[in-house]
């Protein structure tokens, strides 16, 4: 008898060996997606979290007395170069502001974390912006002072902060956190992403710098 594995046994087993890899890939897939914030839950008092269908989580939490809002982001789309997750840092906290102010880089109108293409006036980008920098609003005439914005200008120096929004009931910054491997998803089409968690030094200053706006923000108010 032939010391050789039959062809169809041999793909039998071949098949349960793919079948049993994929298996193994998913769950720690998804284990990995779902502890993507588990590293900054510290800088938290009380932090939560819960998982959105797209398996990756949404944490919500407390800082120096602020209410926070975590939400992961990922963007398959195919016109994008490489798929990319995003970071949406939203502050919780009503404002005294009468209008939404909406600042985007590069922006391609297919972001699916924003909704700044629905804003329905644009605005010429103020000096001290980088020109690839566009604002719109939904009242121009009750947006911020420019002062204010010219004040935090440099938040995007950092070429991964995507969007900046103010408006009555919070602030929020979008960052780019991550893409995918260019040479696995050119060859494999795989956009694996999110199996390392978020670091805190990279979300504390993006925490920092929405309780500073806020805090100009009500300096306004007091000066008015």
């Amino acid at each position: 008898m032939s010391p050789l594995l039959p062809p169809g046994l041999a793909l039998a087993a071949l098949g349960l060996w793919l079948a049993f890899r994929l298996v193994r890939e998913s769950r720690a897939r998804a284990l990995s997606r779902a502890a993507y914030f588990d590293a900054v839950k510290p800088l938290f008092d009380g932090g939560e979290t819960r998982l959105e269908p797209t398996s990756f989580p949404r944490m919500t939490g407390r800082r120096a007395g602020l209410a926070f809002d975590l939400k992961a982001v990922p963007d398959t789309l195919t016109f994008r170069k490489l798929p990319a997750l995003w970071v949406m840092v939203t502050l919780v906290e009503p404002l005294p502001l009468e209008a939404t102010l909406d600042l985007m880089a590069r922006p391609s109108g297919n972001e699916p974390f924003t909704r700044f293409a629905t804003l329905p006036q644009s605005l010429p980008t103020p000096p001290g912006l980088p020109g690839e920098i566009a604002i719109r609003s939904d009242d121009a005439r009750r947006i911020p002072t420019p002062d204010l914005i010219a004040r935090h200008a440099d938040l995007f120096r950092d070429p991964r902060v995507k969007e900046l929004v103010l408006s009555p009931r919070g602030l929020r910054i979008v960052i780019l956190a991550e893409e995918a491997d260019r040479g696995r998803y050119l060859i494999f089409r795989e956009a694996e992403m999110g199996r390392i968690p978020l670091a805190p030094a990279r979300l504390t200053p993006l925490l920092d710098r929405l309780a500073a706006i806020r805090k100009d923000v009500l300096a306004l108010k007091d000066t008015r």
